[in-house]
């Protein structure tokens, strides 16, 4: 007993949870198997908790309270039978794969009837799906509000899951607040800076997200190291010509694919499922990358915006991503914009530029265009006769150099160099804010904003 008790211990301070509890309580709570199991937990999905927060904005400290909660820490039999951590039911959006079992559904006679719940390849795609749910434009009106809390205030965040009708318990929030304050999860939620705690140091969390993934109803998998198609085949049971097939740019089983590139692991689709309509090319984009994006296949993708599937698209150039073709020809990198300002300056016949001179209302002193022969007369206006010998046009005397007098320090121009982020979807002020090394307040600021809300295509500075 002295041992497990020792053991248990270590595995709390390994994951830097406060032990401020006196040593009676400490030691009835470790004698118990659920807090070993919640340790266990924690340690595990952490990392994901903390990345899903870097990308949403949905605490960590909430997701990883959520999951020890909705799913007994990983022993309920929907997380172990379906990787399902947050009891999310199936909705008549979901087209994955489904779990059945008795919840609080009722037929019309009142009998209690088995629910659809949503299953996931694994635990990892059940905390992403969990930020997408909340996030989800449909349920803008339940959860919308919840991103505009403060994501470092968990006490409010879990009051405000009650309230938008997440769960019925009225002590929903005391549950998470306990379990929260309990194992210190709220240092996740500082994953901006190295957290120090008496026996552990936390490493900043990577930007990039791993595992299977989904978007635009369609499964994909991401890695944080370059891998073979093959590999992938192994680790996701996906056979290497279906991914083959699935992916445009694959095209053999030894093919490297880089690191945060995306391999679908179903047919992608012919139009895009989500609230935006078109996608506003960033600099860089060329057509694949936009298909990529949108789990959209690259073919439809290219002729609904009548373009080659090599193309790339001027920059803030808008792509159509479902519904019929558009009617306007995109416009491609390198392409002169037409609704760019022109400078018109008169020329005549011969190609030299016109000046007007006021004080001759005869003749029309000219100036050769660059590259032109230069004629040795004026050129005559169409009703009066030429001139003999007209004025030549005096020489342009440029002012002499401006400089510092002696003495006195040269002064450098100081660099004004502003810099700007266009708002993706899904993106919000606080990922933006720790893309840019700012403070929400900061970015806020500059950009002089009110609110925490922000919208797709949107410019803020952040420089």
């Amino acid at each position: 007993m002295i041992k497990y008790i020792f053991t248990s211990l270590l595995l709390l301070s390994s994951l830097g949870i406060a032990t401020a509890a006196t040593p009676e309580v400490l030691l009835d709570e470790v004698m118990t198997s659920s807090v070993v199991d919640q340790a266990e937990y924690i340690k595990r999905y952490k990392e994901v908790a903390m990345r899903e927060m870097e990308r949403t904005g949905v605490p960590a400290s909430i997701k990883l309270a959520q999951g020890l909660l909705e799913s007994d820490s990983g022993k309920s039999r929907l997380a172990r039978s379906a990787n399902n951590h947050f009891g999310i039911k199936c909705g008549s959006q979901w087209n994955g794969d489904t779990y059945f079992k008795e919840d609080d559904d009722y037929n019309e006679q009142g009998r209690l009837v088995k629910s659809c719940f949503r299953q996931y390849r694994n635990a990892e795609a059940s905390f992403v799906a969990h930020s997408e749910f909340l996030r989800d434009p449909a349920k803008s009106f339940r959860y919308g509000f919840l991103f505009r809390l403060d994501p470092v205030d968990y006490k409010a965040w879990a009051e405000g899951l009650r309230r938008s009708g997440y769960a019925t318990n009225p002590d929903y929030p005391k549950l998470l607040i306990s379990l929260i304050e309990r194992y210190n999860l709220n240092q996740y939620d500082q994953s901006s800076v190295v957290v120090e705690t008496p026996e552990v140091v936390l490493e900043p969390i990577a930007e990039l997200q791993r595992g299977i993934l989904r978007t635009n109803d369609v499964s994909y998998f991401v890695n944080d190291a370059p891998i073979s198609v093959q590999d992938i085949a192994r680790q996701v049971d996906v056979s290497v010509s279906r991914l083959l097939d699935y992916n445009e740019g694959l095209l053999q089983q030894n093919q490297n694919v880089d690191s945060g590139d995306r391999v679908y692991l179903q047919k992608k689709r012919n139009a895009y499922r989500g609230y935006e309509k078109y996608h506003v090319v960033e600099e860089g984009e060329n057509l694949y990358d936009i298909a990529q994006r949108y789990a959209l296949k690259l073919e439809k993708l290219a002729k609904r915006n009548r373009l080659r599937e090599n193309s790339d698209p001027a920059t803030g150039e808008r792509i159509k991503l479902r519904g019929s073709k558009v009617k306007e020809l995109v416009r491609l990198e390198g392409e002169r914009d037409p609704n760019a300002p022109t400078n018109n300056v008169p020329t005549g016949d011969d190609g030299r530029i016109l000046i007007d001179d006021p004080t001759d209302t005869n003749t029309q002193p000219t100036v050769p265009r660059p590259g032109t022969n230069v004629p040795t007369t004026t050129t005559p206006r169409p009703t009066t006769p030429p001139t003999t010998n007209p004025s030549p046009i005096p020489p342009v005397v440029l002012p002499p150099a401006v400089t510092n007098p002696p003495g006195q320090p040269t002064t450098t121009p100081t660099n004004t160099t502003e810099q700007f982020h266009s708002v993706s979807a899904g993106e919000t002020l606080y990922a933006i804010s720790r893309r840019y090394g700012l403070t929400v307040d900061a970015l806020k600021q500059l950009n002089r904003l009110t609110g925490n809300t922000i919208s797709i295509g949107q410019r803020l500075r952040v420089r």
